[in-house]
C-alpha cells in the first residue's frame, strides 16, 4: 500500500510558488491535500492545474493565517473530513516580506512581518496539533537562507526567518515524545511569478525599497554602496533563482520518510556560498 493512501496534508500559502507546487506534487504522490489559499480565484486556478485523477483528493479553503476565526473554521472543516485518522502533515508555507532599511521601517510594518511569518505559524500549528498527534504526523515549515544570513534592507524578513529556525528546533524537541516529526525547508531564491526569494508568493511593501527620510554623511554613502535603494528581494531572485518544483522532493521526503531530516536545503544558495552548516564570509561589509 502507498505511504500516501488515506493520509491528509494541509498546505498553507498554496496560491503561488512553493505552496502551489507542493500541492500538485503531493496530489501526484496520492495524498489528500487541503490547500489554503487567499481567495476563490486562487482556488479556481489551483483546481484547474490539477491533473485528472487528483482533483478528487484536493480540497481548497480560504485561510488568512492571521485570522483566528478562519483558523477555527479550517480546523472544524478538516477535523470533520479526516475523522479518526487525524492529519498526517502540516506545511506552514504562508508568508510575506517587508523590505527596507531597519532605520526607516515603520514599526507597524515590522509587527505585520512578524505577525504573518512567526506568530501566525505558531497559531496554525497549535490549532492543528491535536489532529497531528492523532496521526503521529509531521510538520514542515518554510524557512529561508535569510534565516541565517541577514542582508541589507532585508532585516525585517531575516528577523522573521531567524525566528522560524528557533521555532522549528524547539518544536522538534518538544514533540519528539509523541512521534511527531518536525522539519524546516531552507530555500535559496526560488523563481515565482513575483520573482522573490523563497518562492512563497510573498508580498513586498514596495514603499520601503528606499529610505523614507534622508540618510546623511557616511550613512548615505554606505547605503548606496549596499544597495539600500535597490530592490533587494527581486535582485537576489533574478540572479540566483531556481524553479519552485525543485523543493517538492524535499516536501515529499518529509511526508513519506520514516525519519525525515530536520533541515532541508533547497534551491540555489546565493553566490556568497552561505549554507546552514558552512557560514562563509559574506561579500557584504560587516561595518
Amino acid at each position: 500500500m502507498s505511504v500516501a493512501a488515506g493520509r491528509s496534508i494541509l498546505v498553507t500559502g498554496a496560491s503561488t510558488g512553493i505552496g502551489r507546487a507542493a500541492v500538485l506534487a503531493l496530489l501526484t504522490e496520492g495524498f489528500r491535500v487541503f490547500a489554503a489559499v487567499r481567495n476563490e480565484r486562487s482556488a479556481t486556478e489551483l483546481r484547474q492545474a490539477v491533473q485528472a485523477g487528483g482533483d478528487g483528493r484536493l480540497e481548497t479553503l480560504e485561510l488568512d493565517v492571521t485570522n483566528s476565526k478562519q483558523i477555527r473554521a479550517a480546523l472544524a472543516r478538516i477535523t470533520t473530513a479526516v475523522g479518526d485518522a487525524g492529519l498526517w502533515g502540516l506545511f506552514n508555507n504562508a508568508g510575506i516580506a517587508v523590505s527596507g532599511p531597519l532605520e526607516c521601517l515603520p514599526i507597524d510594518d515590522l509587527r505585520r512581518q512578524l505577525e504573518v511569518n512567526v506568530i501566525s505559524q505558531v497559531a496554525v500549528t497549535q490549532a492543528f496539533l491535536p489532529l497531528l498527534r492523532t496521526a503521529r504526523g509531521r510538520i514542515l515549515s518554510t524557512g529561508s537562507i535569510a534565516g541565517f544570513f541577514a542582508a541589507p534592507a532585508l532585516g525585517a524578513y531575516s528577523i522573521s526567518k531567524h525566528a522560524m529556525e528557533a521555532f522549528s528546533d524547539a518544536l522538534r524537541r518538544e514533540l519528539r515524545p509523541w512521534g511527531i516529526e518536525v522539519s524546516l525547508l531552507e530555500p535559496g531564491a526560488i523563481a515565482t511569478e513575483h520573482a522573490l526569494p523563497d518562492g512563497q508568493g510573498l508580498h513586498v511593501t514596495k514603499a520601503h525599497r528606499a529610505p523614507t527620510r534622508p540618510l546623511g554623511g557616511r550613512a548615505r554613502g554606505e547605503g548606496a554602496g549596499l544597495g539600500l535603494t535597490a530592490t533587494p528581494l527581486e535582485s537576489v531572485a533574478r540572479t540566483t533563482a531556481t524553479r519552485p518544483h525543485i523543493d517538492c522532493s524535499s516536501l515529499v521526503n518529509v511526508c513519506e520518510s520514516t525519519s525525515p531530516r530536520a533541515p532541508y536545503n533547497a534551491g540555489r544558495i546565493t553566490s556568497g556560498g552561505y549554507s546552514r552548516r558552512s557560514r562563509a564570509t559574506s561579500s557584504v561589509p560587516a561595518r
